[in-house]
């Protein structure tokens, strides 16, 4: 298997196959350090012979599954591979799709995960719970110690890097597939994220937005729970705490209740845990 950078194009069975470049995001965990320490032991390697786990991160959308996997992986010093995972997604889609060229000549493009695979990388599946068993099937030989996947567009077997590491992100909700049982065997250990505390939330608000006081954070804060009591909404996300404090905030003229009620109004539908406050902008 030749090889040179992270977006090179390996041979592999006389194929050539192109892969992805790496996400170049800046991930920063706050909060919640057991869950962290969790995964980072999930993920360790103790010696050469030690098997590298397959966690799973289960919690409500918006809590920071997906953020937490890729500052792990930052502290692990190993490129990243988001995937978001859909219930239409086929096998070729997880692993190699094949792409007619304008020479007509056919071009392999390698999935994240299979980028992540050669690389020595970290893939998160996003939401997995969406994906369809075919699709899961493709991944069975991965996630035990065979460690390989077979890609049957291309007709190649391509073995895991030895510090390829592999995390699924789940909601609970009715839009998701059950997980087949052997596959769910493989996916261990099962990490519940839970939603950041309003201290923790706070700090979280101000890392993104540093250039809004601590006074305006606290009032887009108490703002949500108060709706939240009222029953105007059934819950939010951390994403939507940033935003409505990024929209309040190009607002000054405005109180948050105002703009609150501007943003309901534009929806013209209650908001639930389903139903982010910020849909459609």
């Amino acid at each position: 298997m030749e090889t040179t950078d992270l977006s090179r194009t390996i041979t592999i069975d006389n194929i050539a196959v192109n892969l992805r470049v790496p996400d170049i995001s800046d991930y920063y965990w706050i909060g919640q350090k057991e869950v962290f320490r969790l995964l980072s032991a999930a993920w360790l390697k103790m010696n050469a012979k030690d098997r590298i786990m397959t966690p799973v991160l289960i919690g409500p959308p918006g809590c920071g599954k997906t953020t937490l996997a890729c500052a792990v992986a930052k502290e692990f010093q190993q490129p990243v591979y988001p995937m978001n995972c859909t219930s239409d997604m086929r096998p070729d889609d997880l692993l190699i799709t094949p792409v007619i060229a304008k020479d007509s000549q056919v071009l392999y493009r390698a999935s994240g995960l299979v980028s992540a695979m050669v690389n020595g990388g970290v893939c998160v599946l996003d939401e997995a719970n969406r994906m369809n068993e075919k699709s899961w099937a493709s991944l069975a030989a991965l996630l035990d110690d065979r460690r390989y996947i077979e890609s049957i567009s291309s007709g190649t077997k391509i073995m895991a890097h030895p510090e390829f590491r592999l995390v699924a992100t789940m909601n609970d909700d009715s839009s998701t597939f059950t997980v087949p049982e052997y596959i769910e065997s493989r996916l261990k250990p099962i990490l519940p994220v839970e939603f950041p505390s309003v201290h923790e939330l706070k700090e979280i608000i101000a890392y993104h937005m540093p250039f809004v006081t601590p006074e305006h954070i606290q009032a887009v804060i108490q703002y949500l729970d108060d709706q939240k009591q009222r029953g105007s909404i059934t819950s939010y996300s951390i994403r939507d705490a940033i935003n409505i404090t990024c929209f309040s905030s190009k607002n000054p003229n405005d109180t948050l209740d105002s703009i609150g009620r501007t943003i309901l109004k534009i929806h013209d539908r209650p908001v639930t845990v389903k139903k982010s406050i910020f849909i459609g902008i």
